[in-house]
């Protein structure tokens, strides 16, 4: 009986440990849905624009959220604003230098304040965010939605699993060399960024 029991708990606990066992997902979207958006509010001007040049990957444990980890990319060319004459100047030399700066990164390194109810965990993630070949440590809010088997309501014929990351925060122009000298009554030295994307982890 005691062996009986003994297999039994032990097949348990490796079914457990295989249910819970990290996930990697994708975060380029082959449906271009992803989208980075970003203001800069300044007393005479307001500047918005978006990016959908998102790519990266993230480890995500549905047992154990505090533990995820990854790094996301954005296509600096993929930014826009509705003015062509200030997409020009937003990809120039003065601001984010395209040509020589390819992508924007964050980094996530470490999660705090972990809350989670049900699919959904609350928490701050502390990263590093590189813009113009500048680096800094970012403490900012995160929002992660583990929607299990839900990749083929997204992606038909695909099964899988997705996990959506939402985020919102400031940052300084200043901080990253982003036209540091540009009068600030016209354009804002903060910069508002709104983060709304879905990765996928198929089931092979």
């Amino acid at each position: 009986m005691k062996t009986r029991l003994l297999t039994l708990f032990t097949f348990a606990s490796l079914a457990s440990a295989a249910f819970a066992a990290p996930q990697t997902f994708d975060f380029k979207d082959p449906k271009g849905v992803n989208n980075a958006v970003f203001k800069l509010d300044a007393p005479l001007e307001a500047i918005n624009g978006s990016a959908n040049g998102i790519s990266g990957s993230v480890t995500f444990d549905s047992a154990n959220p505090a533990a995820t980890r990854g790094k996301i990319a954005v296509n600096s060319a993929s930014l826009q604003v509705p003015n062509p004459m200030m997409k020009e100047h937003l990809h120039g030399a003065q601001w984010l230098d395209v040509s020589k700066n390819a992508e924007i990164t964050f980094e996530a390194k470490e999660l705090k304040k972990v809350k989670t109810a049900g699919d959904n965990t609350s928490a701050e993630v502390v990263g590093t965010l590189t813009i113009k070949g500048v680096a800094k440590e970012v403490t900012a809010p995160i929002q992660l939605t583990y929607l299990k088997g839900k990749l083929g309501q997204r992606v038909p014929k695909l099964e899988g699993d997705l996990l959506v990351i939402r985020s919102n925060f400031t940052i300084k122009r200043s901080d990253f060399g982003i036209n540091p000298s540009a009068p600030k009554d016209k354009v804002s030295d903060e910069i508002q960024l709104t983060l709304s994307i879905a990765g996928a982890s198929p089931r092979t």
